[in-house]
């Protein structure tokens, strides 16, 4: 297993993972280790139990914006303005709510840890991670985040405490990466509700090779905010 050191920002290459995408160990969740991950398709994944454990599945799942599959049912839902979507308007109360318990982690999403939570906010206050929110009578009920570099966004995690919330915060996002040209959405694992959106799982070659033509693309740094009224059309 290779071990990461705190003033050394290298990761070693991705084909080196285990057979789980387990590639290295340890280190630490500064910007600029964070940025050199994701730039080369790794990400953070531990519980508050473990060391910082670094993964490259393959392969990996990704949504490629112009494949967004809408359901019938959800078409109606976002026509039917039940909701109000926004950009990075409250970054950590997302992500403090994807940390909570949910039907699917009743007892919390542990990974996301207190480190991780200060880390992705100095992220979204040096303008590199984003959120989405969904909110209802004033009331945030859904919502995800995730990191953007490039043309390439790699979502982390969503919640949603009404029906189809965070569904609408997904597909909202996908139309303006879609209009800014974004290449592709990571994924990173493949689960029945992100293949029912149109996301499949390619090689992490495929991948890595995919990712490099994304960050050559003009990089949004800062706060994000839809389009005109992007957020209200379907």
């Amino acid at each position: 297993m290779f071990r990461l050191h705190r003033h050394d920002l290298r990761f070693p290459p991705v084909e080196r993972a285990s057979p789980e995408g387990l590639l290295a160990v340890g280190g630490d969740l500064r910007p600029e280790r964070l940025l050199e991950a994701y730039r080369n398709g790794i990400f953070p994944w531990y519980n508050d139990n473990q060391p910082i454990l670094w993964w490259s599945p393959d392969p990996r799942a990704v949504l490629f914006p112009e494949n967004l599959h809408v359901s019938r049912s959800l078409k109606r839902r976002l026509r039917s303005n039940a909701f109000t979507v926004t950009l990075d308007t409250s970054f950590r109360d997302v992500m403090e709510q994807c940390a909570g318990p949910r039907p699917q982690y009743p007892e919390g999403g542990t990974w996301i840890t207190g480190d991780m939570l200060d880390a992705y906010t100095r992220l979204y206050e040096l303008g590199y991670a984003h959120s989405v929110e969904t909110w209802q009578d004033g009331r945030l009920v859904g919502g995800l985040y995730g990191v953007a570099l490039g043309g390439a966004f790699f979502a982390e995690s969503m919640f949603t405490k009404v029906d189809d919330a965070s569904k609408v915060a997904l597909v909202r996002l996908v139309r303006q990466l879609q209009v800014w040209g974004f290449r592709l959405i990571d994924c990173q694992q493949p689960s029945p509700h992100v293949r029912r959106f149109g996301a499949q799982e390619i090689p992490r070659s495929d991948f890595t090779i995919r990712l490099a033509a994304a960050l050559k693309l003009r990089h949004r740094q800062g706060r994000w905010k839809f389009d005109g009224d992007i957020a209200q059309k379907e």
